[in-house]
């Protein structure tokens, strides 16, 4: 057997006004998804432990079968997997979006979804300029780019700046949580202050400007820890002797290094949604034949939710099925040997609030050699009705490998 989980970010979402009532999954045309929903068997999935904030690190954690108290240290260390960037036994690493500040308040979390070429050139200034000793600036992907401290202290109080768009900044820099990590929350505020005097100033930002776009001028910091620890995949289930990730964004990355996956790169994949979705797909197809576990992650739906727009995020939903499903479910008709895939978010971002929520998401499971229940689109509503009923954390993926 082999297994293939589809995973799209943030696709779940709220009824929307504009779409009639209906979700953006439920008003997207997607014929393989809800073929897969029709095939297969359904449910509702709790990505987000109690006690935890919904966030991309601890649902997908959670789906693949982590227990979070346990493993989780935080999104920079996740991240800094990916990016291959050690972390040391005293050392701390923590996100480091390039976002938009505009009269005292956080416009965007993406510093107007600044490209991958142009953040690199501004996260190496800031090296120049900031860093070096305890403190060094890593780039990523994107917006997305990673921090590391020496004798940083983890218990801070971060906020991610995507919860906290259109709020002033200042009442959201870094706290300290308890005596003991004052010194911390104090330089990194400091650090962030500092970005603020000196990345406008940038050719980069300069040149931004001039072309009528948001300019990334200021860094935030949020999600610190240590290095985490992790136990690969292959050694709590037999059924994964080998397996492979595939996603444009570090964390997930980070995530699938850690569980023991091959990270593969797809050139032109870019978290939004011109993604290359063939090269994604060609990937996962070529790496199924290879290996028993492949996690396919896309990230475009969860920009969509967060820029508030249900029409993209509808046409994100759309190209997942057309060009990503279509094309592996077509593949694998052809194989002698069974597959199981799952098709599912890893939390809600609904467009109304542009932020994630902790709702259970939907999930359709399909087996080449299995059965099916009543359900017949995939989407929040009909999960409702799935024979798998509402699960939690671990028991997704114990469902998943174990069989029905």
């Amino acid at each position: 057997m082999k297994y293939l989980i589809i995973l799209g970010d943030g696709m779940a979402d709220e009824p929307v006004p504009s779409l009639g009532g209906r979700t953006p999954l439920q008003a997207a045309p997607k014929a393989e998804m809800d073929w897969l929903a029709a095939h297969g068997r359904n449910g509702l999935l709790d990505t987000i432990p109690q006690g935890f904030a919904p966030g991309s690190e601890i649902a997908n954690l959670a789906i693949l079968g982590y227990n979070l108290p346990e493993v989780f240290e935080g999104r920079g260390s996740l991240e800094a997997a990916s990016m291959g960037v050690p972390i040391g036994d005293n050392e701390m690493a923590m996100r480091c979006n390039l976002i938009t500040v505009e009269n005292g308040r956080i416009k965007n979390h993406s510093g107007g979804q600044i490209s991958s070429e142009e953040a690199a050139e501004l996260i190496k200034y800031l090296q120049q300029e900031l860093g070096g000793g305890d403190v060094n600036f890593f780039p990523g992907v994107s917006y997305r780019h990673l921090l590391k401290m020496k004798g940083g202290n983890k218990h801070i109080i971060t906020t991610p700046p995507h919860d906290i768009i259109g709020e002033e900044f200042g009442e959201y820099l870094v706290k300290p949580d308890g005596e003991g990590s004052r010194d911390t929350a104090k330089k990194l505020n400091a650090l962030i202050l500092a970005s603020m005097e000196i990345l406008p100033r940038h050719p980069v930002n300069i040149a931004r400007a001039n072309a009528g776009k948001d300019i990334a001028n200021s860094i935030w910091l949020w999600s610190p820890g240590y290095r985490p620890k992790m136990q690969p995949l292959s050694a709590q289930f037999p059924q994964i002797r080998s397996g492979s990730v595939i996603s444009a964004v570090d964390l997930i990355k980070g995530i699938g290094v850690y569980a023991g996956l091959d990270p593969i790169e797809v050139e032109g994949a870019t978290g939004l949604y011109d993604t290359n979705y063939e090269g994604k797909a060609a990937a996962a197809i070529d790496a199924l034949k290879r290996q028993d576990f492949v996690f396919l992650h896309l990230e475009a739906s969860d920009e969509a939710g967060h820029d508030g727009d249900p029409e993209l995020k509808i046409l994100t939903i759309r190209y997942l099925n057309d060009r990503i499903v279509k094309p592996i479910l077509e593949e694998i008709r052809t194989w002698d040997e069974d597959v199981s895939v799952a098709i599912l978010p890893d939390h809600p971002t609904p467009c109304a609030i542009r932020t994630h929520t902790a709702a259970p998401i939907p999930f359709a499971i399909y087996r080449t050699n299995g059965s099916s229940d009543s359900v017949s689109r995939f989407d929040e509503m009909s999960a409702k009705d799935g024979s798998y009923g509402l699960i939690a954390g671990r028991q997704f993926i114990e469902l998943f490998l174990n069989g029905e």
